[in-house]
């Protein structure tokens, strides 16, 4: 069946990666194979890493500041930037007492001056401050309203800045939120109020999350075959860009970062059911189609839920840092698909939208393309027909069901071979750390 090739424009690559490190902080921060997790992060050219304060039972910079500095310095030792995300009012019932916000903002503006204490001012002014987790779920937050959550977040704002404005220098303080949930349907009307109701010189990114379901097969509604489930759910990935660019369209041309600051496939309340979402070959294709589409949408910053995990069934490794299928797909669009490279985006008109595909053109002639495969069946792709330009690109390396949770590499014949879910790279480069066929 012939296809048809479309040459969009050339876009710069602008995504940043990032993990979230919450519920496991421990085993990345203090375990005994944190140095292996941090040179894994690395792999993935992690440039933020989200961390909670006063919530998921992280330390408590007040009563234990020591563990909490560890905490933060397993950021650093990565060498990413830390995004500090004050999670959770601890009193929901006072909300509306100025009394209680006022205490709140006043905790955390001393997290801030004793990091400026710790690593000094030249260095946290760089760093992000988020102002609350998912205010719109009524499960976490119990109902906020946004004029109660704008209140916090500008109090908190003037409390920050009172520590770090003789640091800026100029700079933009780089505080954000709403950091609101993507199951509300309304979750764009805080997004927009917050643009629009607060004052830009106290917002420096807008954060939003995105997972597509929470069903088990069968659950609420959901399909009962679980081959139909994952079908529905995995071409829900272009919502991750039409997400990102009605985020941009709201912010306009405000200097105001566009961040999905949490997403994975799925959100389960039981660890062993979103488990099988996340942390499969399935979870490792939607994931690098999400972070595709992330791309196409203008985002500029992306953390997964999560980097490390302790049996929660999200994470790209487990607590010895043992690598999930989706670890592998994040570290091959890291180091193929790079902060500044040109990006193209073609369009495999075959009647199926069965694979994504994006084409990078970086320095010193470096060239790659990356397809993933949607669909638990066999396929086989030509080159030729998802891009021009490809022939120099002789190197393949793939992940799918027949390579098992592990990379390899071959030569490419100027076809890519699928079978089932997977993710592959043709590339001009000479790769790295990857499986050699026996």
């Amino acid at each position: 069946m012939a296809a048809s090739l479309h040459r969009p424009t050339e876009t710069r690559m602008r995504l940043r990666y990032g993990v979230n490190e919450t519920d496991s902080w421990w085993h990345f921060a203090l375990g005994p194979q944190r140095e292996t997790i941090w040179g894994r992060l690395r792999e993935m050219d992690t440039r933020i890493i989200r961390i909670f304060v006063f919530d998921k039972k992280t330390p408590d910079p007040v009563t234990d500041w020591h563990l909490f500095a560890s905490y933060i310095q397993a950021v650093l030792n990565v060498g990413a930037i830390p995004m500090i995300t004050f999670a959770k009012f601890p009193l929901p019932r006072l909300v509306d007492d100025p009394r209680a916000v006022r205490w709140f903002a006043n905790q955390c503006a001393d997290v801030v001056w004793s990091c400026i204490e710790q690593w000094g001012g030249e260095t946290v002014r760089d760093w992000y401050w988020c102002v609350w987790n998912e205010p719109n779920n009524t499960w976490i937050s119990g109902g906020l309203g946004f004029e109660q959550y704008r209140r916090i977040y500008e109090e908190v704002a003037q409390g920050i800045l009172r520590w770090l404005s003789p640091f800026l220098g100029g700079r933009k303080l780089q505080l954000g939120g709403p950091s609101v949930e993507g199951f509300d349907p309304f979750w764009m009307d805080w997004v927009w109020r917050f643009v629009n109701e607060i004052d830009h010189s106290l917002i420096g990114f807008v954060n939003w999350h995105l997972y597509v379901d929470w069903r088990a097969h069968g659950e609420k509604g959901a399909p009962e075959d679980g081959a139909i489930h994952r079908d529905l759910i995995m071409f829900q990935t272009p919502e991750y860009e039409s997400r990102a660019r009605a985020v941009a369209q709201v912010v306009g041309e405000a200097k105001i970062l566009n961040v999905c600051g949490e997403w994975n496939v799925h959100s389960h309340y039981l660890p062993h059911v979103r488990a099988r979402f996340n942390q499969s070959m399935f979870g490792a294709a939607y994931g690098a189609s999400a972070l595709l589409h992330l791309m196409r949408g203008g985002a500029e910053a992306e953390m997964l839920w999560t980097g490390t995990d302790d049996a929660c069934g999200y994470g790209v490794m487990d607590k010895d840092a043992m690598p999930t299928p989706l670890f592998h797909t994040r570290k091959l669009c890291a180091q193929y698909l790079r902060y500044g490279d040109w990006l193209s985006f073609p369009t495999y008109d075959h009647g199926d939208p069965a694979v994504d595909v994006v084409v990078s053109r970086g320095q010193e002639g470096r060239k790659s393309a990356l397809l993933v495969h949607l669909k638990d069946s066999a396929a086989t792709y030509a080159l030729s027909e998802l891009a021009s330009g490809l022939a120099e690109c002789r190197v393949l390396l793939k992940i799918d069901g027949g390579t098992g949770n592990q990379v390899l590499e071959t030569s490419c014949d100027g076809t890519v071979r699928f079978e089932g879910y997977g993710v592959a790279v043709v590339t001009n480069l000479v790769p790295v750390f990857c499986q050699k066929p026996t």
